[in-house]
């Protein structure tokens, strides 16, 4: 007797795989090849553990869950929308967050950073975290990086601050979801236009910094972000030039500036050479994040 094609979530899994890699998708909003892509479409689409495929793999599915999964793979592949909004869910530095279609998916390499230690703890660029009372997260998006300042520093309270009253929305909704709201405040506003004479120990942001000819260029899983998040110009430096020129007025004497720029690096050094650019590495890439403490920018 012949068996149905689809029993168990190994079925479905390497079927993902396969039709992902058939399709050329691109990556890059979570996972960054069709395995890892196909894994956590399949667990989170079940509500599973997202790093216990192992475990699952010989689970057979009942006719709903075949149902879904199979709907998931066919929308992922037809539609080029990355996994994250067809689940209204994606995990950043392990972290869970909430998604919807209109707010940039959470990644930046200041996740990373933060996370880590590089920023904060011993050894890091912030040796007592608990010294932190005041952060900025400009351009918060949906609130990921805002979220993890506030886990790390566990003194902080969190302004987020970004210009999209949808960003800001689902930001209020991620730090609910951590039971974080007493400490993040989202505000509606143009970088730093509307926080008045606040100062800050610390500002995050991984403002949009992305090229007019790459915005142009991308694939479809990019372009279905906003590019309200992603177009920084011609260069990409538009909005990084206007947070340098505003962050010495917000930052604490002793306060810091951590900003993600991309590709930005050389046409950021050659139009401010007196500048003293910590560049601040990760695991994946060099050269991206970059540190100014607040004395660095008193002058300009």
């Amino acid at each position: 007797m012949t068996q149905p094609p689809f029993q168990t979530l190994r079925d479905v899994f390497r079927y993902a795989v396969s039709r992902f890699g058939a399709a050329c998708l691109a990556y890059g909003h979570g996972a960054d090849n069709a395995v890892d892509e196909a894994a956590f479409m399949v667990l989170e689409g079940l509500h599973l553990p997202v790093d216990r495929l192992d475990i699952f793999l010989d689970a057979r599915l009942t006719a709903d869950e075949l149902a879904k999964l199979l709907a998931l793979v066919e929308a992922r592949v037809t539609t080029r929308k990355p996994a994250a909004y067809l689940l209204g869910r994606t995990y950043f530095q392990g972290v869970p967050f909430l998604v919807e279609d209109g707010v940039i998916i959470p990644r930046s390499f200041i996740g990373e950073l933060l996370m880590n230690g590089v920023i904060s703890g011993e050894g890091g660029l912030i040796e007592n975290p608990e010294s932190v009372r005041n952060i900025l997260d400009l351009c918060t998006g949906g609130g990921s990086l805002a979220v993890l300042a506030a886990m790390v520093f566990a003194n902080a309270t969190i302004d987020g601050v970004d210009i999209s009253p949808q960003a800001l929305a689902l930001a209020e909704r991620n730090a609910d979801l951590h039971k974080l709201g007493d400490r993040i405040a989202c505000i509606k506003g143009d970088l730093f236009a509307p926080l008045g004479q606040a100062r800050y120990d610390l500002i995050l942001t991984n403002p949009p910094y992305v090229t007019a000819a790459a915005v142009a260029a991308f694939p479809p899983e990019y372009a279905a972000e906003p590019q309200l998040a992603h177009f920084g110009g011609a260069d990409g430096l538009d909005l990084v030039r206007r947070i340098i020129a505003g962050a010495k007025k917000h930052l604490a004497p002793k306060g810091a500036l951590i900003c993600e720029v991309g590709a930005g690096r050389p046409a950021l050094e050659a139009e401010y050479p007196k500048l003293p650019f910590v560049w601040l590495d990760t695991e994946e890439t060099a050269g991206e994040v970059f540190m100014l403490k607040a004395k660095d920018l008193a002058g300009r």
